[in-house]
């Protein structure tokens, strides 16, 4: 009788260090704007694949694609409170207006500035760090994506001359940097929801579309799309993000893990971001798409146009002083 006690102490302990070893695994579910087998689909698959591998399997991903979890400033929402792990995505303006220093107009002209400006330690890099964390957010990586650019669905108007009214309604993300600068151009912006834009630009509602780059159009749009203006309105990227509770439950390997890999996965990205964008660009181009060029004095003038008219609202709206700041630091 004491033995068969003894056998089912033993049996009973055994169970409990298994169930102990079943919890140590964990799966974080991480969220993203594009379908299934887009670039930044198939690099989560890797990265997942990696973090799985540093972690000896302690520590997996279940990648949601398409915004399966929600729109990216719902997303943004629910990783605040713990409702949603993680996700890689742009920053929501609605939890912080200051959030917009991250799609400011014109701000970056070429890929050697923005990597200075939104690589490790630059301005906007450092700023939207703090502004994650300000929402219980920890930003893990920066993905670079593209300049952005102009699509529309008729021929352009007078493309190269900013101070020309063109006429031409189009769809701009409900944040006011990007509703500004649509005006400034020349443009009439119409704030509409990027899950609503495209039946907007299908049935005329508006005739294109302001916010998004060659990747996103061609994702999105690329059916809607007749002419595409490379303008550099904005550089874009999306932020690696998690809620800053779950990652620091993580073991403190599987932590450290994750945020190596999150800045292997960052550092890569820079290395493809500039060829991912004129490839794109030419898939639009093979679509059917006429890529409408503006020559460095067009472009200059419009970034003049932006900076002169947009800056100094943008700047009221996130607070004079602390967006100078940081304008200044890009500066330097």
């Amino acid at each position: 009788m004491r033995i068969s006690k003894i056998k089912k102490l033993a049996l009973a302990l055994s169970l409990a260090m298994t169930t102990v070893g079943v919890a140590q695994a964990e799966t974080l579910k991480i969220s993203h704007l594009r379908p299934q087998g887009a670039i930044i689909d198939q690099e989560l698959k890797a990265f997942s694949a990696k973090v799985g591998e540093a972690t000896g399997g302690d520590l997996k991903l279940k990648i949601y694609a398409a915004s399966a979890l929600g729109d990216y400033t719902s997303v943004q929402e629910r990783i605040s409170v713990g409702a949603i792990d993680m996700a890689v995505q742009p920053a929501a303006t609605a939890a912080s207006r200051k959030m917009q220093i991250s799609s400011f107009p014109y701000i970056a002209e070429n890929w050697e500035q923005a990597r200075k400006i939104y690589g490790p330690n630059g301005a906007i890099y450092n700023a939207m760090k703090e502004l994650y964390a300000e929402q219980d957010i920890t930003m893990l990586a920066a993905y670079p994506v593209y300049f952005g650019g102009i699509a529309l669905n008729r021929d352009a108007v007078s493309p190269g001359d900013a101070e020309v009214k063109k006429g031409i309604k189009v769809r701009v993300p409900g944040i006011k940097s990007f509703q500004l600068t649509g005006d400034a151009l020349g443009y009439i912006s119409s704030p509409i929801p990027f899950s609503e834009a495209f039946t907007a630009v299908q049935t005329g509602v508006v005739d294109g579309v302001i916010g998004s780059g060659a990747e996103g159009y061609y994702a999105s749009f690329r059916d809607v799309t007749k002419t595409y203006l490379p303008v550099n309105t904005h550089f874009e990227v999306w932020y690696m993000i998690i809620n800053s509770e779950t990652f620091a439950d993580l073991d403190a390997e599987d932590r450290e893990a994750l945020q190596k890999e999150a800045i292997a996965f960052e550092t890569q990205r820079w290395t493809r971001a500039e060829s991912d964008q004129a490839a794109y660009e030419q898939k639009l181009a093979d679509n059917g798409a006429t890529i409408v060029r503006l020559n460095d004095k067009e472009l200059a003038q419009a970034a003049q146009k932006v900076r002169s008219e947009v800056w100094p609202q943008i700047l009221e709206d996130v607070g004079a002083e602390w967006g100078q700041s940081i304008l200044d630091k890009v500066s330097n």
